[in-house]
C-alpha cells in the first residue's frame, strides 16, 4: 500500500517582500507562516523549508533507528533525535547534521556506532537527500 502525503503552500507577492502559510493537508494541520527572511535570516517565529525537512529527516530516522535495533534484538527505550539542515542562499540546502541520543538497554557502543549508521543510510529521507552531505553525532545514553 502507498501513502501519498499532501502540504499546500499560498503566497502572495514577491520573494523578497511576500510571504505564504502553509497548511499540512495530510495531517489536517497548520497554517504555518513562511517568508524568505525567515529562510534568509532566521527566525524564531516563521517556519522555513529547511525546518519542515529537519521535522521530515529526525522523524524518519527514529523511526529507522528504532526498526533497526528492534530488529538486532535491543528494542529502544527511547531515542530523540534533532535535525540541522542548513540552507545558504544562493547556493541552496548543503547538508542535513542528526544528532542522536537513545538509551538501548544491553547494546555495545560499538553496536550502536555501526547500527546508527546503517539507519542513516536505510532512512527514506536520507535516501532522498542523497545530493547533500548528510552527517551522524550518536550518543548511547
Amino acid at each position: 500500500m502507498s501513502v501519498t502525503s499532501e502540504a499546500t503552500t499560498s503566497w502572495t507577492g514577491s520573494l523578497a517582500e511576500g510571504s505564504g502559510e502553509i497548511a499540512l493537508e495530510s495531517s489536517n494541520q497548520g497554517p504555518l507562516a513562511v517568508d524568505w527572511k525567515a529562510r534568509s535570516e532566521g527566525s524564531a517565529s516563521v517556519t522555513t523549508p529547511e525546518e519542515l525537512l529537519a521535522a521530515a529527516h529526525s522523524s524518519c530516522f527514529s523511526m529507522a533507528l528504532s526498526h533497526a535495533l528492534s530488529e538486532h534484538g535491543t528494542p529502544p527505550t527511547s531515542i530523540e533525535t534533532t535535525a540541522s539542515v542548513t540552507f545558504i542562499p544562493g547556493t541552496g540546502i548543503t547538508g542535513s547534521h542528526l544528532n542522536v541520543n537513545a538509551d538501548v538497554p544491553g547494546l555495545s557502543a560499538e553496536d550502536f556506532a555501526r547500527i546508527t549508521e546503517e539507519a542513516k543510510s536505510g532512512c527514506p529521507v536520507s535516501q532522498a537527500l542523497a545530493g547533500i552531505e548528510i552527517t551522524l553525532e550518536a550518543t548511547l545514553a
